[in-house]
């Protein structure tokens, strides 16, 4: 497993691990449901970083993943957000077909399995860019972005919230297991669910696995972060 890594945000340069050189397709999502600038979206800096980076090392194909939830159109948000790169392919997950996968886990907290876009299974491998953004106390890091590839036809937000998110993010985190995660921490956000906070400054940009990268960024936000807990234990029976 990759160790952790911590870059300066303006010297941030992405060495992808050897398994990129091998992909035939690299998927990315990106915490960009809404058009809005960064921190509140993940940067077009970060996003140009990583392709680059690919590209020095392998001409797979690169996919944008992300969906609006509530069915929005992505395209026009791409558009807004700058992530007109070339040769790489953005998706809308309201227009993809859908997969159910199965929680590994023998006692899963909230959802045993989950629907998402079938492209997932077409890539070799899947990249997590999500941002530093605290909200009513709560971490939106790594891990809560993997919510954005649930589609708004089969999973409403009241349904989740009345199953637990923190139960179902813990879930989320072993039915789409990742390669790597990367927190876009050029700029943290810390307010409500409105948009309404304050924009700090943090330059930093943080490489790991997403429940490292999570842990790093909860200890230096002082945010909430509840499916760590659960994580760990079914972790650790899962090793077991």
């Amino acid at each position: 497993m990759r160790a952790m890594e911590v870059f300066r945000a303006t010297e941030f340069d992405f060495r992808p691990p050897p398994q990129v050189a091998r992909a035939r397709r690299v998927l990315i999502k990106p915490d960009a449901a809404h058009p809005h600038p960064h921190p509140l979206s993940t940067s077009r800096e970060t996003l140009e970083k990583i392709i680059s980076g690919i590209r020095r090392v392998s001409d797979a194909d690169i996919l944008i993943v992300e969906g609006n939830p509530e069915g929005l159109p992505m395209g026009p948000i791409y558009r807004a957000l700058g992530y007109n790169f070339p040769r790489v392919l953005t998706v809308d997950v309201k227009d993809s077909v859908w997969v159910e996968i199965e929680s590994p886990l023998l006692k899963p907290h909230g959802l045993a399995s989950a629907w998402v876009p079938n492209v997932l299974l077409s890539c070799d491998f899947w990249i997590n860019v999500a941002t530093c953004k605290v909200i009513r106390g709560q971490g939106h890091f790594a891990v809560r972005n993997l919510l954005g590839l649930l589609p708004h036809t089969k999973y409403h937000w009241q349904d989740l919230e009345a199953v637990g998110m923190e139960k179902v993010m813990a879930d989320l985190y072993f039915i789409l297991p990742f390669d790597l995660a990367i927190i876009d921490g050029r700029q943290r956000f810390v307010g409500d669910e409105e948009g309404r906070g304050r924009v700090e400054d943090y330059g930093q940009v943080i490489v790991g696995e997403s429940l490292e990268v999570d842990q790093e960024m909860a200890q230096e936000c002082g945010a909430s972060t509840g499916y760590i807990e659960l994580i760990r234990s079914a972790r650790a029976e899962l090793d077991a």
